[in-house]
């Protein structure tokens, strides 16, 4: 055998080990447990944030387009593409996330700000 070999632990586990440690402990006189917690009051629904809404035509080639813009930092990128998904679905457009800013395919502001409110954000007009 090599030296190796010569320096190896056994694993094999050796006595059986289902043995439990706390067989030879007495509960008496000990309480019951924890008392039930106190019920949880429910919060008022969170705020996501503020979000900018604005309308751009600049360097799309004539396209307009509406920029959701300035997210929270707290919310997680597939939150955005999800939110993204539904905002399509409601405004009946095409769109996309790009960063940390979702695009909206054509002028749907006065469409995608009462959605924004359902969903927690508070939504600004910004821009001309």
């Amino acid at each position: 055998m090599s030296r190796r070999g010569e320096r190896k632990i056994s694993t094999d586990g050796g006595a059986p080990l289902g043995a439990n440690p706390f067989d030879g402990l007495d509960a008496g006189g000990l309480p019951a447990g924890r008392p039930a917690p106190a019920p949880v009051r429910k919060k008022q629904a969170a705020r996501n944030g503020r979000v900018e809404v604005r309308r751009e035509k600049a360097g799309r080639g004539g396209k307009t387009v509406t920029t959701l813009s300035a997210f929270a930092t707290h919310l997680p990128p597939l939150r955005l593409e999800a939110l993204a998904q539904e905002l399509k679905q409601a405004c009946a457009c095409g769109g996309t996330v790009k960063g940390r800013a979702v695009e909206l395919q054509g002028d749907v502001r006065d469409r995608v700000m009462p959605e924004l409110e359902k969903r927690g954000f508070q939504p600004v007009r910004a821009g001309g």
